[in-house]
């Protein structure tokens, strides 16, 4: 018995609502982020003259998703921008699943090495 196909156009459906929500996903996290900072912070002056980088905390993706859980609106927005690079990355992974029901090994090379780089560059670039 052999494994289903999957036609091109339902691949090409199925990315397409992918990457929709995951936009989508990461606009609400980012707007409920950017709520949440502007409530705790209205008052505050901002100077505008010096530059300030991101907190330690906020620097890495542990550190964002304590500071999502204890509803942080710097690290939620983070968390917002994270879902939006995430993005692609997961089209990429349906692409790879979709050679491999289809059984086309030419582009489940070519697309695993695409994933791995993106996962490499993410995960250890600099």
């Amino acid at each position: 018995m052999t494994a289903p196909r999957s036609s091109g156009r339902e691949v090409e459906q199925a990315i397409g609502r992918l990457l929709r929500a995951g936009v989508l996903l990461s606009a609400a996290v980012v707007l409920l982020g950017a709520v949440i900072l502007l409530a705790r912070e209205a008052g505050s002056p901002t100077d505008y003259a010096t530059f300030r980088p991101e907190q330690p905390e906020h620097r890495s993706i542990g550190g964002i998703l304590r500071g999502a859980f204890g509803w942080d609106g710097r690290a939620i927005v983070q968390l917002g921008l994270i879902v939006l690079i995430a993005t692609p990355v997961a089209r990429v992974a349906l692409t790879l699943v979709a050679f491999m029901i289809q059984r086309d090994r030419l582009y489940v090379l070519i697309t695993g090495s695409v994933l791995a780089l993106l996962c490499y560059s993410l995960l250890v670039g600099r």
